[in-house]
């Protein structure tokens, strides 16, 4: 037996026989096992070390695109309205935002987006020529009851003599211009407002419209851009102007006498949208009528931007503010189609009446969780406005369109009325069978929900906050997989035009500043410096070398009292939101529009919506100032809390 036991404790140690050498194997896997163990501790600790320098992301933005995380997060910045969440930033403000400004290449494909479709230049616009036939030139003689002496026959008989044969064309100083059928007009007028708006780039002209009642108007629209367009978004404008012409009385020739002020040419204003070749969701021909002035580059850009977005699946929309607003609720055309869809409704939560940077929050949630499960979703159209924006200091609902471009929503978006929905609903459920998902848990997932087969997907909210939120769905494990998207959603297109309104009177050549005053200006132990450095005199010392004398100065401001900045206008041509008042009273186009949309109630010109557009139009002006940038040394929100990096 002893004899046996070590036979076999030798051939373990790996036979230690005659040779008297081996290997103990226990004492080896004894020495992988430390060695592996060792690996395991050094990989703790480095992991550990990197936890510990790491900053990671905010978790409210990830997991965002590079180019959304970087607009956002630029509240490191202590500029006035970077960090100001009573202004809210929508898909089309990043559109064209390079990813990162310190990343070149992402800057320089943002510039090369930028620069796609060329604009018109002058010289793409044909110059007029009197054409020649037969090598006989013509000359323009004005009708009038001067008659010719012999003297003047004599001359014109020796000028006939040396110089070729000059046939006399009558000219009719009254004769009404024919506004579509004459290119040269067209030309003339195109020239003209190239030549009028150096700070524009123009994109399209449509055909001359001709004035019932004035023959020598004219009505023309373009499409265009500012030219020093530094916020990088693919927006464009659409004006429509009138032109009274003259002819002159030497030549004849038509000549501009007088172009008119924004969207005065109403009789080029279309009705509606183009109509193009019908796709999915209705998608719109890119190409140019027939009728619309596009030099030759642009076309082909045009075409090529267009086989490029057909060949990807999608294509890019374009923002135009402008054109006429369709923003009608969609409807189900058919029980069928009702009955084969699939949706998902959000009922109660905490969203409403909050900020509108926390109900877009949450919408956009629902919103990214409809487009993973492939579903449409079912929308309250009512948004509950907070009272801080409220003349009558209450909550007050109000329409969703009101503030977001649902026509943008709806054709990029599979999207339903939630009382359009409800109604379709009861007539239909019990007939085809059609059954509902319910869950109260926010803890399901959409992962968990991608399986349901029912037509309804319903999520309950309740009535403890936060955990009622409807941002919590796509917190945890969902935020890999659910992407906001804020591409889908824009600014309300009336408010837009709002700003292109106040900006075209100011021909888009004007600065901007931001001041800052009301209650912060007041509290001298959070903002010491903020009152004096906000003051007239401070602001002419410190506008003095940024803004040149005479310039159009647009100032957005909460200080109530506007003679408070009377001194300025000795320097500046000073403008604020309130002069341009008429673009909301109860005779303008928005009145009329918002009042139809509410069912015949006038619509109130919110304190949000006075926000929004005093913003867009301040970042509209081609140099901006911030309050807490450039006019004072205070931090935005009080003593010692500015930014490091500021």
């Amino acid at each position: 037996m002893l004899g046996r036991g070590a036979l076999s404790a030798a051939r373990w140690r790996g036979g230690g026989g005659a040779g008297g050498i081996g290997i103990d194997l226990r004492a080896l896997l004894r020495s992988g096992g430390n060695l592996l163990f060792a690996l395991f501790v050094a990989a703790v600790l480095a992991f550990t070390l990197l936890a510990a320098v790491h900053s990671p992301d905010d978790p409210l933005l990830h997991p965002s695109s590079h180019q959304l995380t970087a607009f956002l997060t630029s509240a490191t910045s202590n500029s006035t309205f970077l960090a100001d969440d009573s202004v809210l930033r929508t898909g089309e403000d990043f559109a064209g935002a390079g990813a990162n400004s310190s990343d070149a290449a992402a800057l320089a494909e943002s510039t090369v987006v930028a620069e796609a479709i060329p604009f018109i230049k002058l010289e793409d616009v044909a110059t007029e020529k009197v054409e020649e036939s037969s090598g006989v030139e013509q000359s323009v003689t004005v009708d009038t009851d001067a008659s010719s002496d012999a003297g003047a026959a004599a001359a014109a008989r020796a000028a006939t003599e040396e110089n070729p044969i000059v046939e006399a064309v009558s000219c009719d100083m009254e004769a009404p211009v024919d506004c579509t059928g004459d290119k040269d007009l067209f030309n003339l007028l195109m020239r003209t407002a190239i030549e009028k708006f150096p700070d524009l780039h123009f994109y399209r002209f449509g055909r001359p419209v001709a004035v019932p009642g004035s023959p020598m108007e004219c009505d023309l629209a373009w499409r265009f851009r500012p030219a020093e367009d530094t916020n990088g978004r693919a927006t464009y404008y659409k004006d429509y102007r009138r032109f009274a012409l003259t002819r002159d009385v030497n030549t004849c020739t038509l000549v501009v006498s007088t172009v008119g002020e924004y969207h005065s040419g109403t009789g080029a204003k279309r009705s509606g949208r183009r109509k193009g070749k019908k796709g999915k969701k209705g998608k719109r021909d890119r190409e140019a009528p027939v009728t619309d002035f596009v030099p030759a580059k642009t076309q082909m850009r045009l075409d090529e931007n267009a086989a490029n977005a057909d060949n990807a699946g999608g294509s890019e929309p374009e923002l135009v503010v402008g054109e006429a607003v369709n923003d009608n609720l969609p409807v189900v055309e058919s029980e069928s189609e009702f009955s084969r869809g699939k949706y998902l409704i959000y009922m109660g939560g905490g969203e409403r009446c909050k900020s509108m940077n926390h109900f877009v929050w949450g919408f956009l949630c629902a919103l990214g969780e409809a487009q993973y499960l492939n579903r449409t979703l079912v929308m309250d159209l009512n948004v509950c406005l907070n009272s801080r924006y409220t003349t009558s200091g209450k909550d007050e609902e109000r329409d969703f369109r009101l503030y977001f471009d649902f026509e943008h929503l709806k054709q990029s978006a599979s999207v339903i009325d939630q009382s359009q929905f409800w109604t379709d609903w009861g007539k239909w459920h019990k007939k085809d069978r059609l059954k509902n998902h319910y869950t109260e848990d926010i803890r399901v997932t959409p992962m968990q929900l991608r399986d349901v087969k029912d037509t309804l997907i319903m999520r309950k909210f309740g009535n403890v906050e936060p955990d009622n939120y409807w941002s919590r769905v796509c917190e945890g494990e969902t935020e890999a997989v659910i992407k906001r998207p804020w591409y889908l959603l824009w600014k309300s297109r009336r408010l837009m035009e709002i700003v292109s309104a106040i900006s075209s009177q100011m021909n888009w050549d004007f600065d901007s500043v931001h001041v800052v005053r009301g209650e912060k200006a007041q509290n001298t132990q959070l903002w010491p410096n903020l009152d004096r450095d906000t003051s007239p005199d401070s602001l002419l010392t410190t506008l003095n070398d940024k803004v040149g004398a005479g310039r159009h100065l647009y100032i957005a401001t909460n200080e109530p009292d506007k003679s408070f900045f009377d001194p300025l206008k000795g320097k500046y041509q000073t403008h604020f939101l309130d002069d341009f008042k008429d673009l909301w009273n109860e005779n303008s186009e928005w009145y009329t529009e918002t009042k139809e949309l509410s069912n015949g109630n006038p619509v109130e010109f919110d304190g949000y919506m006075r926000v929004a557009v005093d913003t867009e139009v301040f970042l509209r002006g081609k140099r901006k100032l911030e309050t807490f940038n450039d006019l004072t040394r205070d931090c935005k929100n009080g003593v010692n809390t500015c930014p490091a990096s500021s």
